[in-house]
């Protein structure tokens, strides 16, 4: 029993070793799935006839399939929630979601329709096992209260997106020029390596698993919900539209900005090419540099007194990365003013997606991972990985909107696009703002009286 206790009680740099257990699994789960994601609308999109062939598809064709895609891998994270939450429990949904994302990368190597297909049935399946149910245990981690449990998330956060610049540097690389297939295969490589680490790591987690038997956190499945829970659920359900126009803006990424990046932006840098897909990798990387320094803001803030609530940040994030979008319109300004790039001439600059990438991380960190973490505070506990499997599905469903803004783009234009989602999320964001503290209301202080404490 004393071994027990201890194992439970390890910390390491001030927060749970299970905490860096799940910070690994997220990790190569995320190499795997943002280093396939750089890649797949350029591999739909490049010719048939090209050395590095593609499907030929146009534009609109592929952003169309990206945003089902998408919409589908976070979708699935209902019914993932569901079954971690009334049959498999959290630990088992998290391991056979990690052996489906092998499965399916690994197939889609294989250079046929039918594989590639079915490895992105496979992805969908797998995501929906694996997230919610990965992200609920972070927050078992910690006790009620604890003002760590932000910073936790954020440091779990920097490790989706260390994979996420790993993989869209080796794997847009790799994809780009030794051959799309060979991108696709490196990513379930990399999947394969995750899902060791977490079996390796079992021992760490106990206290993460708040839906295991045994754990001092099973409550009564059939306890109806009290007026407080219910009131909490109501708050979360409306911060939900902040995410669906957070990522239907931010999702831009993958889609419209990566062509855009592709065939409009002038990469050449002193006579070299530089890789459209490596452009996905800058928000990653200003995640790692920024992570912790945002999230330290935040809790300072906190702890002066200064409102710090996570609707707040989430509403502040979402305005922020709205923001991002006017570099955009600032870049389509100045390729309708330069022409198509020719010779190394014309196109935009490189730095206007720098700059927009810069915005869109600082309001990421200001939404996703408190999201996260909101959800862990104010969901009733035998609905946890349910209610955050409805918040990756919202995630889907901006996803979703983020490919049909992409396709709009097409008839509008990327001047026209770009300068309305802007528009668009700094206005809605400010709306949130008025009715803020009337939501907050419905919390019934669950984030009231949070401070530093052990574990």
């Amino acid at each position: 029993m004393a071994d027990t206790i201890d194992v439970k009680q390890k910390e390491l740099f001030g927060h749970p070793v299970g905490l860096y257990v799940l910070f690994f699994t997220e990790m190569w789960e995320r190499f795997s799935y943002y280093g396939m994601r750089a890649i797949l609308v350029l591999y739909l999109v490049a010719e048939t006839k090209d050395a590095n062939a593609g499907l030929g598809w146009t534009n609109g064709e592929a952003l169309s399939l990206y945003g089902w895609y998408t919409m589908f891998v976070y979708v699935s994270s209902i019914p993932g929630g569901w079954i971690a939450d009334k049959f498999l429990g959290q630990k088992k949904a998290v391991l056979y979601g990690g052996i489906l994302l092998v499965a399916g990368h690994g197939i889609l190597a294989v250079e046929e329709m039918w594989a590639f297909y079915s490895g992105l049935g496979l992805i969908i399946l797998g995501v929906g096992l694996l997230k919610p149910n990965i992200s609920t245990m972070v927050g078992g981690l910690y006790k009620k209260g604890d003002i760590r449990r932000d910073k936790g998330f954020t440091i779990f956060y920097i490790g989706i997106n260390v994979g996420a610049f790993l993989s869209s540097i080796i794997v847009g690389y790799v994809g780009e020029v030794y051959g799309w297939h060979y991108g696709f295969g490196l990513a379930g490589i990399g999947m394969a390596l995750g899902l060791l680490q977490y079996i390796a790591g079992q021992k760490y987690l106990h206290d993460a698993l708040s839906h295991e038997e045994g754990s001092a956190d099973v409550v009564d499945q059939n306890r109806p919900l009290t007026k407080v829970e219910k009131d909490r659920i109501i708050v979360l359900f409306i911060s939900f539209f902040l995410v669906i126009v957070f990522w239907g803006a931010f999702e831009q990424a993958g889609g419209l900005m990566n062509i855009y990046a592709s065939e409009k932006t002038n990469r050449l840098i002193m006579g070299f090419d530089f890789p459209a897909s490596w452009f996905q990798s800058f928000n990653a990387m200003f995640i790692i540099l920024l992570g912790t320094t945002v999230a330290g803001y935040w809790a300072k803030r906190k702890l002066q007194g200064k409102v710090s609530t996570s609707l707040f940040k989430m509403i502040v994030g979402l305005i922020i990365m709205g923001m991002g979008f006017f570099f955009m319109t600032a870049a389509a300004a100045q390729f309708n003013a330069n022409g198509p790039v020719i010779d190394g001439q014309g196109g935009s600059a490189m730095y206007w997606l720098v700059l927009a990438y810069l915005f869109h991380t600082i309001g990421e960190l200001s939404l996703s991972p408190v999201a996260l973490s909101y959800i862990t505070k104010l969901a009733p506990v035998k609905y946890a990985s349910l209610i955050m499997g409805v918040y990756f599905a919202m995630t889907g469903i901006g996803n979703k909107l983020a490919g049909l803004l992409g396709e709009a783009s097409e008839s509008l234009g990327e001047y026209t696009i770009f300068t309305g989602i802007a528009v668009f999320c700094v206005s809605f964001g400010l709306l949130m703002l008025l009715f803020r503290k009337k939501l907050e209301v419905l919390t019934h202080g669950a984030e009231d009286n949070e401070h530093e404490m052990a574990h």
